[in-house]
């Protein structure tokens, strides 16, 4: 059970995000490790959170929940 901090999104194969305005990121903390998972508008730059990514298995389920294969750029 979790009191603080952020819960894991399910993230169902049938979601999608729009690959011509939108990167996949990974915005990561300097401080503490934290890394969440969302996309980045390429025009405005702002970040949409999708889920907290805590393990090499979440990361799998936010790559195959969207469809993303190669390399995610990491934001600080």
């Amino acid at each position: 059970m979790l009191f603080f901090g952020k819960k894991n999104k399910d993230v169902s194969p049938g979601q999608s995000y729009d690959a011509g305005t939108q990167t996949p990121v990974l915005r990561c903390s300097i401080c503490n490790g934290e890394q969440v998972a969302g996309f980045q508008d390429r025009e405005t730059k702002a970040f949409t959170e999708v889920m907290l990514i805590r393990s090499s298995e979440d990361l799998e389920a936010f790559r195959k929940g969207y469809g993303i294969t190669g390399e995610i750029k990491k934001i600080y």
